[in-house]
């Protein structure tokens, strides 16, 4: 295959609505926009705007809270881990951490670090220096022989 030869796939490439262009095209004087108005004008932009109107997201109450200090994890689970390694990705010798995660495909970014959870099997020895783990998945690490090292949390004094 040379460069010359190289095409689209057909029907991948769909040719552009040319508006204004003349009353025989069918899009042709007003462009599909109407007649008059607003939104008939160029350079207009009005999300969520209903015509004066309180809009809905206005008028709705706001409930809840956000935290925005919240720690946003990666989380994997015990058997995705087990898979990695029989796929040879994860060196079960090694400490697995999440630039190991990353470099082995299991994680695509590290985000605030990965919490590990207890869904599947775990059949090898396997040491992590992760940033959280459920108690199900520490049990079933130490039942395997493996170990996990978490970041050491500070106690608040009261």
């Amino acid at each position: 295959m040379k460069l010359n030869e190289l095409r689209v796939a057909p029907g991948s490439v769909k040719s552009s609505k040319r508006v204004g262009r003349g009353v025989g095209s069918g899009l042709g004087k007003t462009g599909g926009r109407g007649v008059k108005g607003q939104k008939s004008r160029s350079g207009v932009a009005i999300n969520g705007f209903e015509g004066g109107q309180m809009p809905i997201y206005r008028r709705l109450p706001k409930r809840g809270f956000v935290n925005v200090f919240a720690k946003d994890f990666n989380v994997v689970s015990l058997g995705r881990i087990q898979t990695a390694i029989d796929a040879g990705k994860l060196n079960a010798k090694d400490v697995v951490t999440v630039e190991s995660l990353i470099a082995a495909g299991v994680v695509r970014r590290a985000k605030d670090g990965v919490r590990l959870l207890a869904d599947g099997e775990l059949t090898v020895k396997v040491s992590f220096d992760i940033a959280g783990a459920s108690k199900a998945a520490i049990e079933k690490v130490e039942k395997a022989g493996g170990s996990i090292k978490l970041p050491e949390v500070a106690e608040t004094a009261e």
